[in-house]
């Protein structure tokens, strides 16, 4: 018999404050930086190929800069370059510009459409330093380049950890007794297997009996499809909860939870309660997070520490405040505490190195396909 609980997590501690439990910042706003320490304060330039105002990574990061300009650490200014394909030859432009300035210590941007303009103007200016987060195309091609990516597999592990849990509360609404859960992928590949990983090892850990239907739609941007493989899951497989790790695909995952009336959704990288329309986000019970403004506050800690990651990948996860999990409004108002505690749990143990995750990244062994096939329903 699976019980009725309340709901209340405490999430990702802050990015520089490793180990204390600290809850980490889940909106962008709520990112806080340490005080300045005596000595240097940097300049720098945030180039967004985009808009502030996308409730998702470039806010994360303007809040990032923010709470460090507001600490005395930075000063800063940020340019919107415009996410149209009209504005993308102003974007090479726009590096080639504040590189070439001198002007500053340190020039930021992200996201997977801008590694080919960052290769070519950190390679014309080998003296001035970028920061590139979500992305890790050309690591180590650059020396002046530092590139933050982020563990999704300690991100999948504290989802599957709330999914295997609260797939066990038949007291909730939408929740059935059957044990199943659903996985939408973008494609099947080492990044999205990654974010897989853990999930499939933390729902198993929350619940031995767990089955997770685990689909790929081999597109990030067909919410048809991922629609119908939602659908699937909840009506032939009996599903209740749906993650959607597929880029705009993902979000069909939504749209089927939403429609059948039978299940939850729930979003990945962003707080997808903010980005999706009313109805969708009213049935998403989180998100699970890559907190990039506390990643970038975390490099500057890592800087005025004397530890630079110059030409390197750097990948953070749970211990570093790098990733996390929506713990506000659905999560706060709708799960049991018996879940919201086990998440914690499995949370304090990441940090105290009691659980280390794996990663597809690299696997040779194919783990996580022998994993993935033994749990289908």
């Amino acid at each position: 018999m699976k019980k009725l609980l309340l709901f209340m997590l405490v999430a990702i501690m802050a990015v520089s404050m490793v180990g204390c439990g600290q809850k980490p910042a889940e909106k962008p706003a709520e990112d806080a930086a340490p005080a300045a320490p005596a000595g240097k304060v940097y300049n720098v330039v945030n180039l967004v190929n985009g808009n502030l105002g996308d409730k998702s990574f470039f806010d994360a990061a303007e809040s990032g800069l923010k709470a460090l300009a507001e600490a005395g650490r930075i000063t800063y200014k940020t340019i919107e370059m415009g996410g149209t394909d009209q504005d993308q030859p102003k974007w090479l432009e726009t590096l080639n510009e504040v590189a070439s300035s001198g002007e500053y210590d340190l020039v930021i941007c992200g996201t997977y459409q801008m590694p080919d303009y960052l290769k070519e103007a950190a390679t014309t200016y080998p003296d001035q330093k970028f920061l590139i987060y979500d992305d890790n195309t050309y690591v180590g091609v650059n020396q002046n380049v530092v590139n933050i990516t982020y563990r999704q597999n300690d991100m999948g592990y504290l989802i599957g950890t709330f999914a295997g849990k609260m797939t066990t509360e038949t007291s909730v609404a939408n929740i059935n007794p059957e044990s199943v859960v659903g996985f939408i992928g973008g494609i099947d590949s080492p990044v999205i297997n990654d974010f897989l990983y853990g999930f499939l090892l933390g729902a198993q850990s929350a619940n031995p009996e767990i089955k997770v239907d685990t689909r790929y739609v081999n597109s990030y941007v067909d919410t048809a499809t991922a629609k119908e493989m939602g659908l699937s899951m909840i009506n032939d497989k009996k599903a209740d909860i749906l993650w959607g790790v597929a880029g705009l695909s993902g979000n069909g995952a939504a749209e089927a939870a939403l429609e059948s009336g039978k299940a939850w959704f729930i979003g990945v990288d962003s707080d997808q309660e903010l980005t999706l329309p009313a109805d969708q986000a009213a049935i998403t019970l989180t998100s699970g997070l890559k907190n990039v403004g506390q990643s970038i506050i975390w490099l500057f800690d890592e800087w005025d520490a004397g530890r630079t990651y110059w030409g390197q990948e750097v990948r953070l996860g749970i211990p570093e405040g790098g990733v996390g999990i929506v713990t506000d409004k659905n999560f706060a108002a709708l799960v049991p505490q018996a879940v919201q505690d086990a998440v914690l749990a499995a949370q304090a143990d990441i940090v105290a190195g009691k659980i280390t995750v794996p990663t597809a990244i690299g696997d040779t062994t194919n783990a996580v396909v022998t994993l993935r096939d033994s749990l289908q329903p």
